[in-house]
């Protein structure tokens, strides 16, 4: 067999600087489709991308040519450089330091990308999964 094929799942999680509000119904589709084509470029599969105004949450598929510190570099980075420059200049905009990340397989993958795109359900219902919402990753 040439060539070779790898099927990875990853569930990230970060938070706004100093789990500031950041994300604010205005910004927020605009900021994920940008984190999107971030990670479209770099081949991953964005599956579910959802979060509240102080920290998202992203499930990709995601290739064996990329590290996961440059994926989170160019998706963290570039979106803030984006928000700040495009979504909401004069104001600040950043995220904290630091990331969670855990593996998940095809099975599970039904159950976290809904639980993903109803973050904001689940966190107004207290329905929350607290093994995902691992919001303090430092």
């Amino acid at each position: 067999m040439a060539g070779h094929y790898s099927e990875v799942f990853l569930h990230f999680v970060w938070t706004t600087h100093s789990r500031q509000p950041l994300i604010t119904p205005a910004i927020e589709r605009p900021l994920f489709r940008y984190m999107t084509g971030i990670s479209t470029n770099l081949k991953c599969q964005v599956l579910a991308l959802n979060g509240m105004p102080d920290h998202v949450h992203l499930a990709v598929t995601f290739p064996s040519t990329v590290a996961i510190e440059d994926f989170v570099q160019a998706v963290k980075g570039g979106s803030s450089t984006f928000a700040r420059e495009k979504l909401v200049p004069g104001e600040f905009f950043g995220w904290r330091d630091g990331y969670y990340v855990s593996s998940f397989g095809r099975g599970d993958s039904g159950a976290l990308t809904a639980y993903i795109r109803n973050q904001k359900q689940h966190h107004a219902d207290g329905t929350l999964w607290p093994e995902l919402e691992r919001l303090d990753p430092e």
